[in-house]
């Protein structure tokens, strides 16, 4: 047996721009008021289904979807960070 290690190849990041859908549907047991202020409505159904299913919350259904898709489709402050995070030092060190 040899103790010498063979070296690591460099961690790659492949990155790409893709475009989600998630689809939510679930009973939660709340007060109505909180149900009126809609800037706060998607924060509060999200972070109640992160906390995860209780006495409070019955899931329904869930269903997410995430495909690639071209650079070009994208805004181009989207295509601007994916330059920016290609470029990071941290990504090109292999790290």
């Amino acid at each position: 047996m040899s103790s010498k290690t063979s070296p690591q190849p460099p961690i790659t990041h492949d990155l790409g721009i893709y475009e989600c859908e998630i689809h939510l549907k679930f009973n939660l047991l709340e007060e109505g008021e909180a149900m009126t202020d809609r800037d706060q409505l998607l924060e509060l159904l999200l972070d109640a289904f992160l906390c995860g299913a209780d006495e409070y919350l019955e899931p329904i259904h869930i269903e997410a979807k995430a495909s690639p898709i071209s650079e070009l489709a994208a805004s181009p402050q989207m295509r601007r960070q994916l330059i920016r995070l290609r470029n990071s030092r941290g990504l090109g060190a292999g790290i």
